[in-house]
């Protein structure tokens, strides 16, 4: 951990109060990786949770998602990305961080951060610098794979950095959107066939976007965008930040049965 992050911590003690909070601006922002991203029609069904987060919120309220595939907080940081959202940025607004599938890709090193130092280091800047811009950064643990146990449950990926992402969040008193939790348990509620509708399971020649077909239990299809969105909404009706206030009441547009075919609300 570098000298200033570490100064950073200890100066807001073990168990730090989070500050409080300017009244919500309105908006919402993203920093995240593919599983969060907004996709064009040419990548239908590709989705991620960012892009329907909106149809989840009162009208007037804003989304503003900048999470894109690949990155971990390494390159996100890197590529000046963190800098350019920061700039964005105003008072009141919230900034939800989800990172770990590609901090964990020790196999890639331009992308690897390790759980513990550089994953961790990373997460207090984003803390500390949004905070330093009034806004009220919430961190996010990175969302469940279509992925079991020997048992039939649904396990966790990315342990390490969801207990980094937890620790963090307890430490500096920031509010946590357990997202691996409660997807988890959306997969076992599911089931391990019926899940794969959630995610990117196609054969060859449906979309245009996936001529060979694709089996991935990673990224999300339309319905299972939907499906997360609508656990991030919940968890932020729930939070004590001024942004419970811009998710509406009533969500139907996240428990559609069937998809729409399009990345719009209805």
């Amino acid at each position: 951990m570098s000298l200033k992050w570490a100064l950073a911590l200890v100066l807001a003690g073990p168990v730090a109060a989070q500050p409080a909070a300017p009244p919500a601006s309105g908006r919402i922002l993203i920093a995240g990786d593919s599983t969060a991203q907004t996709y064009g029609p040419e990548r239908y069904p590709q989705s991620g949770w960012g892009q329907y987060l909106g149809c989840a919120l009162v009208p007037g309220a804003q989304v503003i998602n900048r999470a894109i595939a690949a990155r971990s907080t390494r390159t996100f940081i890197g590529e000046h990305r963190w800098d350019d959202l920061m700039v964005e940025t105003r008072p009141g607004d919230t900034i939800l961080i989800q990172f770990g599938h590609n901090d964990a890709a020790y196999e890639k090193p331009e992308r690897f951060a390790a759980a513990t130092t550089m994953f961790r280091d990373n997460l207090l800047r984003f803390v500390w610098e949004a905070r330093g811009r009034q806004a009220v950064p919430v961190l996010v643990t990175p969302v469940a794979r279509r992925s079991f146990w020997d048992d039939g449950k649904a396990r966790a990926d990315f342990p390490e950095y969801s207990a980094v992402t937890r620790a963090v969040a307890a430490q500096t008193g920031t509010p946590l959107v357990d997202l691996e939790a409660a997807s988890r348990t959306l997969i076992d509620r599911t089931g391990r066939e019926p899940a794969r509708a959630l995610y990117l399971h196609y054969p060859p020649g449906v979309w245009p976007g996936f001529p060979k077909g694709i089996d991935d239990d990673t990224h999300f299809s339309e319905i299972g965008a939907r499906r997360m969105a609508g656990l991030i909404a919940d968890a932020l009706s729930a939070l004590p930040i001024p942004a419970s206030a811009l998710v509406a009441k009533e969500r139907p547009d996240l428990a559609r049965a069937a998809p729409l075919g399009t990345g719009a609300c209805h």
